[in-house]
């Protein structure tokens, strides 16, 4: 059926496969990084706890049948290591089938994790990342044409992820409707980057532009990705423009990057030959029937499964990242409905003395701003989880409940798997004798405060978010030891 084959698309094929295995690198190398101390079984929320509660048809996972530190550690590094030959071109090396279960195994793998992460995992970023990988499956190598019905999909994926957002700014924060919200936006984001404190000083005109062409690009653009060539190729241009932006302008983990990918996936070799050399599109032999009638029964899921989300769309009750199935293959996305118009941080401190009389010491993240001389640095599209969620925890202290205080049990006893994700520990010898939480409200400083204090943040403290506490007080919430005895402090502190 020369109808189902795209040679027309095989670079586009080419570029979209090889972003989407480095975004699966990030994931699993952020998961292989950080799992230990978030959902490991001495973990904040550990994973051995949700399996007992939660069964297999509700969170799909590999570790229904079996957990330990030692399977998900190499759960994790076998995922990194396929993305890292995806990425290579190793599905290119294989016969059809085989780079199609190669594709899959990445996608059961992550799915495994997202479906048991809990709280750490709850983004939209990793709903994205699991419906483009389940299309990656049936978009064949380099063996067969890329069949059009997946490319459809995967413009289909990208009008949600881009339309969603529009509608729910729109529908959302007025400030939207005001076109003021990057007054704030750079500034209050959850993670900014080197660049955020320069976009937030632009002009406010230039900020008005920006919030209109986002609504440009959002509202309208999207449209475009099914009219003809080169109409859709534009339109997948724009976007892709539009995610660089947001590159510079902030750490959104993977969004951006995997927004580039699905946008990439859209543009012919006609659209590719106005910037590149590109030769004639080869000739493939004929789609195996097997492979054919994948694609076809694969689409008419996906069809019958987009009847939710494009509801959601069209409902003035819009949810933003919402999964409407166990294996997260069509989901509704969004993002940023509303605006914070000011930033507030928790700062976690110590004291070794039981009274605070030599003093407190803070803790400093890799990530959420802390120090005020610190401009913010990049780390997308690497996911820095612990970050985020102090983002969300200075919001909204009942989000951050089931997880906050087993963090400061583990600063008491400094638990090296929680102190790895942390840029700095102050208490590098032996554990404090308590730690405190408080909340402070940081702004940019501008251009002369920049020059006379080189501080990058202003900050004050606004109130106690949480009273100094010591290792008595959360003995419940402490990790155990392997041989399951009491939390020990390390030092020969007890």
């Amino acid at each position: 059926m020369a109808w189902f084959a795209a040679p027309e698309y095989r670079l586009a094929r080419e570029l979209f496969l090889r972003l989407l295995a480095l975004v699966y690198a990030c994931g699993f190398l952020a998961a292989a990084r950080q799992f230990r101390a978030l959902l490991g079984s001495r973990g904040m929320l550990p994973i051995p706890r949700f399996l007992a509660r939660v069964p297999f048809r509700r969170a799909p996972s590999l570790f229904h049948w079996h957990y330990s530190d030692r399977c998900y550690a190499a759960l994790a590094r076998t995922g990194l290591l396929l993305s890292l030959a995806l990425l290579a071109g190793a599905a290119d090396l294989l016969p059809l089938g085989a780079a199609m279960a190669l594709w899959a195994l990445l996608w059961v793998l992550y799915l495994s994790i997202v479906n048991t992460g809990q709280t750490w995992y709850a983004f939209g970023w990793e709903s994205l990342l699991l419906e483009a990988g389940a299309l990656a499956v049936f978009l064949g190598n380099d063996r067969v044409a890329p069949p059009l019905l997946v490319l459809w999909l995967l413009r289909w994926v990208l009008f949600r992820v881009e339309f969603g957002a529009g509608l729910i700014k729109w529908r959302g924060d007025e400030c939207w409707r005001k076109l003021t919200c990057l007054y704030h936006h750079h500034e209050t984001q959850p993670m900014p980057g080197p660049l955020s404190w320069f976009f937030h000083h632009l002009p406010r005109p230039l900020h008005k532009a920006e919030a209109v062409a986002n609504h440009f690009v959002q509202l309208l653009v999207p449209f475009g990705l099914f009219l003809p060539q080169p109409i859709a190729s534009d339109a997948a241009l724009l976007m892709t423009a539009t995610q660089l932006w947001l590159i510079a302008s902030g750490n959104f983990a993977w969004l951006n990057w995997l927004t580039v990918a699905l946008a990439l996936s859209v543009l012919d070799t006609g659209t590719l030959r106005r910037v590149l050399p590109i030769g004639p599109d080869p000739s493939y032999g004929p789609q195996p029937a097997w492979y054919q009638a994948l694609v076809a029964g694969y689409a008419l899921l996906v069809l019958a499964r987009s009847w939710q989300p494009l509801r959601n769309l069209v409902s003035p009750h819009q949810q933003m990242n919402r999964s409407w199935d166990r294996l997260h293959l069509v989901n509704s996305y969004g993002a940023f409905g509303s605006v914070n118009r000011v930033r507030y941080e928790i700062v976690l401190s110590g004291t070794r003395d039981v009274h605070g009389a030599d003093g407190w010491q803070e803790y400093e993240f890799h990530g959420k701003p802390g120090e005020v001389r610190r401009l913010p640095r990049q780390f997308a599209p690497y996911h820095l989880r612990l970050d985020w969620l102090m983002w969300f925890a200075a919001i909204s202290p009942s989000y951050a409940r089931p997880w906050f205080r087993p963090l400061l049990a583990r600063l008491l006893v400094n638990d090296p798997d929680t102190l790895r994700l942390l840029r700095h520990n102050p208490f590098p010898d032996a554990p404090p004798a308590l730690v405190r939480a408080d909340l402070h409200h940081y702004r940019f400083t501008d251009g002369p405060e920049l020059r006379d204090t080189g501080a990058w943040w202003h900050r004050r403290r606004v109130r106690t978010h949480q009273p100094p506490v010591g290792l008595a007080e959360l003995r419940p919430h402490a990790p155990r030891p392997p041989d399951g005895g009491s939390p020990h402090r390390p030092g020969g502190h007890r």
